[in-house]
């Protein structure tokens, strides 16, 4: 090293480099550690998961308290009247989110602890060669294969910097002590549906802004049109919004923008929450000192199967796993990336060649009211004219009706020339559960004739994803005589 710049103060030769202590990383490491115990935990941050500190976790117990105070609010429509008027207490809303994110994160921690001390350190790492890590400039970590596993950040436009704090991140809302008047979503997407609408039903003024059209994962045009009207008669929802100008004025926002007829207006906000995305966490890895092939963006190349980088310059000893990839940022996918890479790094190390992992059937769940979910690649990955569609509308279905929760669409897909199921989105009630069905159904490679042998009781939600399929096997049989006859 030159320049000036401070030696490692020692070296440490391992079979295994993990870096990063999230769910990739964790499932990476105990993956590893099965096969050799010469593996190395580096972590630069706070031990805990993005999931337990400031993504899954607290976002659902925000969601169960807005739940909560909808459903008081929805109590009349059974003849059930509440005295007075419904009370929310932000105070005891964000110290019952925080204290239970606490919780959660403990669990994370204690799972850490049982790490033997030797097995994890602490600080920055940075590549030098493909099989030598620098940590903080004051030891060197020189690894036979090295996973990354380092998640990912907010991401936001740089002209947001000059709201200063008035602009806030996800992880900023499960600090709060209390619940502020007004808040502007930037960003229509999982995380700003699921807080927009949490937030609206604790009290909170909110409008959710975006540009494009796009509305959480939907891509089949009817659910996206229907996600959106449905969310538009709750809370201000613009999908694609006429922004004109933002900037802070005092301890507020003002956001300006137009309307349909083009006539502009302000809006004042205490924040706006920035919820426009992620991105890796992989700047200051110097990823260039490797010999991994990158994208444009400078992100590494990785094969999903296998979680191994690509090089042109021959079979790479680095892996890559979880919200590092950002292939599908689910904590779900994050410990099944991270299983994979740890055995194949290990395998590696071991002088093995790499196997391909096990990769589950896609599947996305928004937990807004209704909820979201969408099951395989998704409306744009079908390819025109060898699927049909059927479906079902939850407005006047049985079991949603009495629950006073009969709002959703939902589009299930076939393969016209195999039977099979190809996925399906929705916006429906109980779409975590349906999406559940219809994922096993997939990852099986079940026929759309197969599912319907399958017991659906009654009254129950799942009778609407009958009738869908029924709509569906109807359409695969008449495209099945049509071909027999065209023959």
């Amino acid at each position: 090293m030159t320049n000036g710049e401070a030696q490692p103060s020692r070296n440490v030769d391992v079979d295994v480099a993990v870096i990063g202590a999230g769910t990739a990383g964790m499932a990476a490491y105990r993956a590893a550690a099965r096969r050799t115990s010469k593996v190395l935990l580096i972590e630069a941050g706070a031990y805990g998961t993005t999931c337990a500190r400031v993504g899954c976790m607290p976002s659902k117990l925000l969601i169960a308290a807005a739940e909560a105070a909808h459903g008081a609010e929805l109590a009349g429509g059974f003849g059930v009247h509440l005295d007075g008027s419904i009370r929310i207490e932000g105070t005891e809303v964000m110290a019952r989110v925080r204290s239970e994110r606490d919780r959660f994160v403990g669990f994370v921690l204690r799972e850490v602890e049982r790490i033997p001390e030797s097995d994890h350190v602490r600080g920055n790492a940075r590549f030098e060669n493909d099989h030598t890590l620098v940590i903080d400039e004051r030891q060197r970590i020189t690894a036979k294969s090295i996973v990354v596993a380092t998640g990912s950040r907010v991401s936001y436009p740089a002209a947001f910097e000059k709201l200063g704090d008035r602009l806030i991140i996800n992880d900023d809302v499960f600090d709060w002590t209390d619940l502020p008047q007004s808040v502007a979503v930037i960003g229509p997407g999982v995380i700003g549906l699921e807080l927009g609408q949490a937030l609206h039903r604790l009290g909170v003024r909110v409008a959710v802004l975006g540009r494009g059209g796009r509305v959480g994962p939907i891509a089949d045009p009817e659910i996206r049109a229907y996600a959106i009207q449905t969310f538009s008669r709750e809370f201000v929802l613009e999908a694609d919004a006429h922004f004109v100008g933002m900037e802070r004025e005092g301890d507020r926002v003002a956001i300006r923008r137009r309307n349909e007829a083009g006539v502009e207006f302000t809006e004042h906000f205490d924040y706006v929450l920035a919820a426009t995305g992620r991105t890796p966490n992989i700047a200051g890895l110097a990823l260039e000192n490797t010999t991994i092939d990158r994208d444009a963006a400078g992100s590494p190349e990785v094969d999903p199967s296998t979680a191994r980088t690509l090089s042109s310059s021959g079979p790479s000893p680095i892996f890559v796993a979880g919200d590092a990839t950002n292939f599908i940022p689910l904590l779900h996918e994050a410990a099944d990336e991270g299983r994979i890479a740890g055995e194949n790094a290990a395998r590696v190390a071991g002088g093995k060649p790499v196997m391909c992992g096990m990769r589950r059937a896609p599947l996305g769940v928004v937990f807004t009211d209704p909820q979201i979910a969408v099951v395989g690649g998704g409306w744009q990955t079908l390819m025109p004219g060898r699927y049909a569609v059927g479906q079902v509308s939850f407005e006047d279905q049985g079991r949603s009706r009495i629950l006073f929760k009969n709002k959703g669409l939902l589009n299930v897909y076939g393969d016209i020339a195999t039977g099979r199921l190809l996925g399906a989105e929705m916006i429906a009630p109980a779409a975590e559960h349906l999406g559940h069905l219809l994922a096993w159904a997939l990852q099986k490679q079940m026929t759309i004739e197969e599912m319907l042998q399958m017991p659906f009781y009654h009254p129950v939600i799942e009778e609407g994803l009958r009738t869908a399929l029924r709509e569906l096997d109807a359409k695969l049989c008449t495209a099945e005589t049509d071909k027999a006859r065209a023959a």
